[in-house]
């Protein structure tokens, strides 16, 4: 029954916009709802750490010591969500429990998007002078990771000694770190956070192909290419995003003059337009010659970075096309081969990037289309993934059998541009502030 209801639910959006009413209050009340039914399964069952197992109501944590990452990455979900009360104990537990000179190995950019951007954007909304000591503290800690052959940050830092590893890194990883850390640095008033991330971008986009196009993995020490496989999914998508983030939030004419030319290199030799739609695959970065028709979940974070390039027109074409990725089974998968229509990695990590992609294709022409798009995709989510205490990660979309794991950003980014997408616009004007990878918002200064 459920599974019908759903099918239903995506054929009406071939309808026109008033053969289906939306009750935007409703279902921001509803997104409420399911965001403190996943929070109270976290408190209940894994506070105290970084995240949660919700089939066997258990906690676990990313290092040998926890950081809190579900209660910081929840936190500025709550607070727009006009949940004060929560919000404020949970800040107070962070601010006098969080500490980062502990011996702990950590991901520069995990701990980057996740820790560094939480604290920030929860300091400019609460005005809470600890949240920014912690990341005034973290992102010092941090710095060591720079210290390479070529200014590529090392992929991992030890927080007490500065001890780093990881010399294959890849243009995510490397290329997402500016908005947190030029945030950092305007904040604090310490230039070096700004100039070691972006000179880290300056170097991934210096090492480009001749297309143009960036690979997968790169030594951080000798430029060398390790993996020459070109697209917008892991290890590289972030990295587009923030050379045009950096350029609208810090008004960088280097990232946008970055993001113009690599903008130019993916429609000519990433974009896909063919019998089987709009998308954007994979190709050899030397080349430019098609190696994959894949596009997955991570893929769909494009159209909402088309919208801020002011490219609405492609963002839309795109966006139709994530939406038949995700009607295929219901929910999307990681990869999806959009030429043979096959999941190929079938897993559904409760990834945010479809919802986050119709919040900013409705806040840039108010089609009720992307509307009744955030309610299938909140449908799907409460009909496949929610469990008696909270979500779940799903093995795969075609079975729907559930994974034991809630991840933090599913607070962060999945709820959040959900409420969003739905709540009245006066919540947080879309203009004022630029979303980091991770979904927290920091402030745009005039």
């Amino acid at each position: 029954m459920h599974r019908l209801m759903l099918v239903v639910s995506a054929l009406c959006l071939s309808w026109p916009a008033q053969a289906q009413q939306i009750d935007t209050k409703q279902l921001a009340d509803k997104v409420r709802t399911e965001f403190l039914h996943a929070w109270k399964g976290y408190k209940t069952y894994a506070w105290g750490h970084d995240g949660f197992r919700p089939l066997s109501k258990t906690a676990y944590d990313w290092h040998n010591r926890p950081f809190y990452l579900t209660a910081l990455e929840a936190l500025d979900t709550m607070t727009l969500m006009g949940l004060a009360e929560e919000a404020d104990s949970t800040r107070e537990f962070l601010a006098t429990h969080l500490s980062f000179a502990s011996d702990t190995e950590v991901s520069v950019f995990e701990i980057t998007i996740r820790l560094l951007g939480g604290l920030l954007a929860n300091y400019e909304l609460s005005g809470d002078h600890r949240l920014l000591h912690l990341a005034d503290s973290l992102g010092t800690h941090l710095l060591p990771a720079f210290i390479s052959g070529t200014g590529l940050p090392y992929r991992r830092v030890n927080l007490k000694t500065g001890a780093v590893a990881g010399e294959v890194t890849n243009p995510g990883e490397a290329g997402t770190l500016l908005l947190e850390f030029g945030t950092l640095s305007r904040l604090t008033g310490k230039s070096a956070f700004y100039n070691y991330a972006k000179n880290a971008l300056l170097r991934v986009h210096e090492f480009r192909s001749a297309k143009g196009l960036v690979g997968d993995a790169i030594d951080i020490n000798t430029a060398e290419w390790k993996g020459t496989e070109s697209h917008l999914s892991a290890c590289i998508d972030s990295y587009y995003e923030y050379l045009l983030k950096s350029a609208i939030l810090f008004g960088d004419t280097d990232c946008r003059t970055m993001w113009d030319e690599s903008y130019a290199a993916i429609n000519t030799h990433l974009l896909d337009s063919s019998r089987a739609g709009f998308w954007y695959g994979h190709a050899d970065m030397n080349t430019g010659l098609r190696t994959r028709t894949w596009f997955g979940a991570l893929d769909a974070f494009f159209p909402a970075v088309q919208v801020l390039a002011g490219d609405t027109a492609r963002a839309a074409r795109l966006m139709k096309s994530c939406f038949t990725m995700w009607n295929r089974h219901g929910i999307e998968p990681e990869q999806y081969n959009y030429a043979t229509g096959t999941a190929e990695k079938p897993r559904y990590f409760l990834n945010p990037e479809i919802m986050e992609s119709a919040y900013y294709l409705y806040r840039a022409t108010g089609d009720s289309l992307y509307l009744r798009m955030g309610k299938a995709f909140l449908d799907s989510l409460i009909v496949y993934c929610r469990t008696d205490e909270g979500y779940a990660e799903l093995t795969s979309v075609v079975t729907k059998e559930k994974s034991d794991r809630m991840e933090p950003y599913f607070m962060a980014e999945t709820m959040k541009y959900l409420y969003l997408l739905f709540a009245p616009p006066e919540v947080l004007p879309f203009e004022s502030v630029v979303f980091t990878t991770e979904a927290h918002p920091l402030k745009r200064r005039e």
